[in-house]
């Protein structure tokens, strides 16, 4: 049986964030079983806490961030590659600075500090989720896709095509993730950029305080006063950026993984499928369901009801932070008698309806013992993005965006597949129960 792993003693980095060029401080300090990944960002006012986990990314561009309400972590993927390459299950990484360090902009002081620190096994089992089932990705001619495969552990493949540009070309690399194969042969493969794309960056004041020495910037002839660690060096970044990526699935991932072109945008969506997957299948392992509130549980805390309780179950819940529900669609809805016979389509203003009592399970998290609910009070920024129709899973998600003693406010979304059918910012009053 593999055990879950953290380090030994504490590992210490520093160095200027390649995006925002600031100082920054990290201690990585052993953790409990079952904890995980946490960084924890210590140079706000009070520390906040950010789990390494898919639901916490934030969309950046040309980059891995996690955040926590209004504060985030900046370009954690190289950390996170050394973390996942090492098989290292739980850890605090405490950070002292809103972006990582980028020493040299690659993966190999974070493994070097790492594997310094040492490993030492724990009780608790390792998790993993084998991948049974594909699923792929794809944007534009961009794709990735996870596979099942007959081996076990991480197996990785992935084509970068850059044909139309001669100082990279096209290259394409295979590896099975392991500790000794990532030090050897991917760790210092550095973050590159087109020399077109660099000076776009540092136009937009990003990254003005590196030159080509520090990293790769490629112009046609290959890197501008610089060299190749590797000849394929470009696509050895490219699997760097991508386990780290994966780590943010939470638990160790053993199948394949196929990529074409594919950048941190793609990888995140691929790891919030999986994270999704391995969550669901735990639960009904463990549980018989995939909900970690159903229809029952959910009307002990909601007061509507038929035909007005639109949330069928509730499948993420992170504290008060954030929330994920399903609302399954059936052409058996009463709405749909008169809207419309001959098109049914579900009212607009009912979707609305669906994200606000999501969002009401959210703030019950924190609600449940002051004898408050959370009513409407407004919304802005509504949209109605595409028409739900019968047999359609409405999957709800609500963000807090500020939750106070008489007040709350958060952002929601309502999907249908890949597919944003709707999002709004709705406020709440939080009322006595009674006088509901």
């Amino acid at each position: 049986m593999k055990l879950q792993k953290t380090i030994k003693s504490e590992g210490r980095i520093s160095g200027r964030g390649l995006f925002g060029g600031k100082e920054a401080k990290v201690v990585f300090r052993p953790a409990s079983e079952d904890s995980g990944v946490v960084f924890v960002r210590i140079d706000v006012p009070e520390a906040v806490r950010i789990s390494a986990v898919a639901p916490n990314l934030a969309e950046r561009s040309r980059r891995t961030t996690i955040k926590k309400g209004s504060v985030s972590i900046e370009t954690v993927e190289h950390c996170l590659a050394a973390i996942n390459a090492l098989g290292i299950d739980n850890l605090i990484v405490e950070v002292d600075g809103s972006e990582l360090p980028a020493p040299d902009c690659s993966s190999a002081e974070y493994f070097k500090v790492l594997k310094r620190a040492g490993l030492v096994e724990q009780a608790e089992k390792h998790k993993e989720f084998v991948i049974s089932e594909p699923i792929s990705i794809t944007a534009g001619d961009a794709s990735i896709y996870a596979l099942p495969y007959a081996d076990d552990g991480l197996n990785i493949t992935y084509d970068l095509d850059y044909a139309s540009h001669p100082g990279v070309g096209r290259q394409i690399f295979s590896c099975r993730l392991a500790p000794e194969s990532f030090e050897k042969n991917l760790a210092s493969a550095r973050t590159f950029l087109l020399e077109a794309e660099a000076k776009q960056f540092q136009a937009r004041g990003m990254g003005t305080h590196v030159g080509p020495r520090d990293i790769l910037v490629i112009g046609p002839n290959g890197p501008i006063k610089n060299s190749y660690r590797f000849p394929d060096e470009c696509v050895r970044h490219k699997i760097v950026d991508l386990i780290g990526d994966l780590a943010l699935v939470g638990r160790g991932v053993s199948g394949r993984i196929v990529a074409y072109k594919s950048g941190h945008s793609l990888n995140q969506r691929l790891v919030r499928k999986l994270y999704e997957a391995a969550e669901q299948r735990e639960r009904m392992q463990k549980f018989g369901t995939d909900a970690l509130l159903d229809i029952r549980q959910i009307a002990k805390i909601l007061p509507h009801r038929y035909p007005f309780l639109l949330v069928d179950k509730v499948v993420e819940v992170e504290g008060d932070t954030r929330i994920k529900g399903i609302k399954n669609v059936s052409f058996n809805e009463q709405f749909f008698q008169g809207h419309f016979p001959g098109t049914p389509i579900m009212p607009g203003v009912l979707i609305v309806e669906a994200m606000a009592q999501v969002s009401g399970l959210l703030f019950a998290q924190r609600l449940e013992h002051t004898g408050k609910l959370a009513v409407l009070l407004s919304m802005d920024g509504v949209k109605l993005r595409k028409a739900v129709i019968p047999g359609d899973q409405l999957v709800l998600t609500a963000e807090t965006v500020r939750l106070r003693k008489r007040t709350a406010q958060c952002r929601c979304k309502a999907m249908v597949g890949d597919t944003v059918v709707a999002e709004a910012q709705i406020k709440f009053m939080l009322v006595d129960d009674e006088k509901v």
